[in-house]
């Protein structure tokens, strides 16, 4: 039985410098805007999955936290059948939403974004999440101190090499948490997603989630978790450079941040006994 500990990300890299003299300011060259896009798919259980959303913004200078939305953009995705699904803008935002979008488990799925006369793409294929089956409790000791611990299982599948991203919403905690884990030594064995924590407390609800990846969103997770930014969104503007699918076909040297993938989700509520 393979576990993964849900670790606190470390969002955003700053660096403060104190004197009792005064304080340093370090000058950092900005370098030109780019293009960020958050474009995973997540079909939860038991929904429809009609309603989605991509977010395009732009990378800031290093010591700002604010998002800057990349407006005016043409958002689409299209299937095998030439269904396209346009994503509009909910003005002066980063999200582009499609109300009517299709899932389908093994569906090949295709990104275009037009933005400032260039043109991303990426294709993608939307895979099966197992289901989450059951939460256990129990308390350990860590450090002297009594700490609630939480599992949640799920199956994996022996006829395949599978990548998971698993997640706690805890309300006690002003971001969320995600810890990755692939079945390499593990495959067909009930796995479960570990959680520890000194900020659970008794009757709070946890918000439990978890999404299958291919190995490719695994790796790109797996370098991104580190230096994610300090909004608590993984998948928002990270501080380094860091490429993923997406393919600037007008200007390849251009290349935007962020990742295209699709896949079922599925997220429970656990209320901490």
């Amino acid at each position: 039985m393979k576990t993964v500990i849900i670790k606190s990300i470390l969002f955003f890299l700053t660096f403060s410098f104190f004197s009792c003299e005064k304080v340093i300011d370090v000058p950092l060259d900005e370098a030109e805007p780019r293009l960020v896009i958050d474009a995973v798919i997540r079909w939860q259980k038991g929904t429809v999955g009609n309603e989605q959303v991509i977010k395009l913004s732009l990378t800031n200078s290093f010591y700002s936290s604010e998002i800057t939305p990349a407006s005016n953009a043409i958002v689409t995705i299209t299937d095998s059948n030439n269904q396209v699904f346009l994503f509009t803008q909910v003005p002066n935002t980063e999200n582009y939403v499609c109300l009517n979008f299709v899932p389908a488990i093994s569906e090949t799925y295709t990104l275009e974004v037009q933005y400032e006369g260039e043109i991303y793409t990426s294709t993608n294929t939307l895979i099966a999440t197992p289901s989450i089956t059951h939460v256990e409790q129990d308390v350990i000791d860590t450090f002297g101190e009594d700490v609630i611990r939480i599992k949640f299982f799920y199956q994996d599948d022996a006829a395949t090499n599978d990548y998971y991203l698993v997640g706690v919403v805890n309300p006690n905690k002003q971001v969320p948490e995600f810890g990755i884990l692939d079945d390499e030594f593990s495959q067909g064995q009930e796995l479960f997603g570990y959680y520890a924590s000194s900020e659970t407390e008794s009757g709070s609800d946890l918000i439990l989630s978890l999404q299958s990846m291919n190995y490719q969103f695994y790796d790109y997770m797996n370098k991104l978790l580190p230096i994610a930014s300090s909004d608590g969104n993984p998948f928002a503007t990270p501080t380094g450079t860091l490429r993923g699918n997406i393919v600037n076909e007008t200007n390849f040297d251009n290349y935007a941040l962020g990742y295209f993938h699709l896949a079922e989700t599925d997220i429970i509520t656990y209320t901490v006994e």
